[in-house]
């Protein structure tokens, strides 16, 4: 074995000897650090260290040695116990203060430690081992221990049983903590144990979290059982019955006060009025061309008549065809010997007459010889033979659409059939808003107001028709007609025995008896009422809050007038009533036929 010294670079820096296991090396021991350990706590792990050399394996961010005091601190005592310490980390912040103080350095614990550059000597350049040193075991050597020079030299000599400085073959790169002694026959080398590990704290924190979590849920969903969920639901069966009324009220504007025995009611009286307008295309039709003319020859036909006058502007007609006469004509018939001879003096009984046509059009022109009917307004017109003594001609078309009876009559059809149903619902609501109960048979619809645009005949393409509307709907107050109601009740029941439970005022059904108008009408009310024994809900959720089925039982059952009494609870779970009396649910059972 030969004494080399450390080995100079390039720019004139020791490089740092290689530690490898040697003979002479008594035992090695891996120390952990945890993350809030002291570095009074660090130093007497070391010292507790029984090998002599010390891998102290550091946690992430190691903030305690990351102060030069607690560095310098940590190498005295490993110098004083003659230990030789290598910090297993990759903390790069506390390399230069592991470099100043002269400790070795290893990024893991099998990895080669090294004695990292000081601060005040940085150097970019990595380091270059031309021949690593063997250290051998020099226990017997005379020279003494040195700190400064030991800063150099590999940790394998330091923990050598002399301490001396002898360099041995060279070996591996790697530090084997756990190398067995193998020319030491009196040393057992201390085996790392493997179950020792750093701990994990994010799992740690994870678990923590997610047992407080679990904890919360657990928590959470006991209250939940417990206090939201349970429900309790109590059906009562009571001795009450329906009483049933039939009544005839008069509901009169004009009365002041309730008459109980007359069942007349002071009414109030709602209106309302509407407008609606409707247009409808109109249908008729008028030809306003030139109206057609001729001549018309009339006479006499027997001798029924001694004379037949036809007065001017009489009309004739031809099928559907009406003509006007312009002039009067009058017919005599001539008797000879005391007999009718219309022949002998034809210049008596007939004669020719202009006529002009009712209305223009083409369609009224017609041809000579027609015969005509003489209106039947005439006296003697069935004894009067009319016949076109020229063609009528003349008439020509121009068509025009009017205003007919019949659109007239369509509009107002239409407003007639529009949903009323919102004006119903507004007068309801108008009696509500003032406290009245609204009897809504009563409602009724004035007459029509009815206004047009155009009048029937007058030439137009449309015609609107304008409906004023005026409604109206009776209401009483409630307390009126329940003076009426309690008096028929009271006279079918026991008062003394039994209350109005339910005066059926609101579920009522009125019909009209007779034609009602905006003040006054008379309908007939069919209500019914439901007399028993009086129970207070509310009263009652307070008393058996908390309490067992059983006694839930016995505490309503002794009730007057209570049959029977079934108590239920939900979830299946719960065995007695909520104390929160929201959740208690009471049932009073009507009669049977009861709404």
């Amino acid at each position: 074995m030969s004494n080399k010294p450390p080995k100079l670079d390039t720019i004139g820096k020791i490089q740092a000897p290689k530690l490898a296991t040697i003979s002479g090396t008594n035992s090695k021991e891996t120390v952990y650090v945890d993350v809030d350990d002291e570095i009074t706590t660090i130093i007497d792990k070391v010292r507790g260290a029984r090998g002599k050399i010390v891998a102290l394996v550091l946690p992430k961010r190691a903030t305690v040695l990351q102060s030069t005091v607690n560095m310098k601190l940590l190498k005295r005592t490993v110098d004083e116990a003659g230990k030789n310490l290598v910090l297993v980390t990759t903390e790069v912040g506390l390399l230069p203060l592991a470099g100043l103080v002269g400790l070795h350095v290893a990024d893991t614990p099998t990895s080669r430690p090294t004695i990292p550059s000081k601060p005040d000597q940085p150097s970019d350049e990595p380091e270059a081992i031309d021949e690593p040193l063997s250290i051998s075991d020099n226990s017997g050597s005379e020279n003494e221990f040195n700190m400064d020079e030991a800063a150099n030299v590999p940790i394998g000599e330091l923990a050598s049983s002399a301490g001396a400085a002898a360099v041995a073959s060279e070996v591996d790169d790697e530090l084997v903590m756990d190398d067995p002694v193998a020319d030491k026959t009196d040393v057992t080398p201390l085996k790392m144990n493997k179950k020792l590990a750093i701990p994990n704290f994010d799992k740690f924190r994870t678990r923590l979290i997610l047992g407080a979590l679990l904890l919360i849920l657990a928590a959470a969903g006991w209250i939940f059982a417990a206090k939201v969920l349970p429900k309790a639901t109590v059906s009562i069966e009571t001795n009450s019955q329906l009483v049933k009324s039939n009544l005839s009220l008069t509901l009169d504007t004009a009365a002041k006060q309730v008459d109980v025995q007359n069942k007349i009611l002071p009414a109030t009286a709602q209106s309302v009025q509407k407008t609606y307008s409707q247009q409808v295309a109109t249908t008729g039709q008028q030809n306003n061309g030139a109206k057609a003319s001729g001549s018309v020859y009339f006479a006499l036909t027997d001798c029924k008549y001694n004379t037949v006058t036809i007065p001017t502007g009489s009309g004739i007609s031809a099928g559907n065809k009406t003509y006007i006469t312009q002039s009067a004509v009058t017919l005599n018939s001539a008797t000879i010997g005391g007999q009718c001879n219309p022949s002998s003096l034809q210049s008596f009984w007939s004669a020719t007459v202009t006529v002009v046509a009712l209305q223009g059009g083409s369609d009224y022109n017609t041809a000579k010889g027609t015969a005509f009917t003489v209106s039947s307004s005439i006296s003697g017109a069935s004894s009067v033979a009319a016949t076109a003594s020229s063609d009528i001609a003349g008439g020509t078309d121009s068509i025009v659409k009017i205003v007919a009876q019949a659109d007239i009559d369509s509009a107002k059809a239409q407003i007639a059939a529009q949903d009323t149903s919102r004006v119903k619902q507004e007068l309801e609501s108008d009696l509500q808003a003032k406290g009245i109960l609204p009897i809504v048979v009563t409602y009724v619809a004035g007459s029509q107001q009815i206004t047009t645009s155009a009048n029937v005949g007058d030439a137009a393409d449309t015609v609107t028709v304008t409906s004023v509307i005026p409604y109206s709907m009776l209401g009483v107050q409630t307390s009126d007609l329940r003076q009426i109601v309690v008096a028929s009740v009271d006279s079918q029941i026991d008062a003394s025995k039994q209350k109005i439970l339910d005066d059926g005022i609101a579920h009522a059904q009125y019909t009209i008896q007779d034609t009602a108008t905006p003040t006054s009408a008379i309908v007939s009310a069919q209500i019914q009422s439901i007399a028993g024994p009086e129970l207070d809900a509310q009263s009652l959720k307070k008393q058996i809050a908390g309490k067992k089925s059983g006694d839930i039982k016995s505490a309503i059952g002794s009730l007057p007038g209570v049959t029977k009494v079934d108590v239920k609870y939900s979830p299946f779970w719960v065995t007695t009533a909520p104390t929160n009396t929201s959740k208690i649910t009471i049932n009073i059972a009507k009669p049977s036929g009861a709404n």
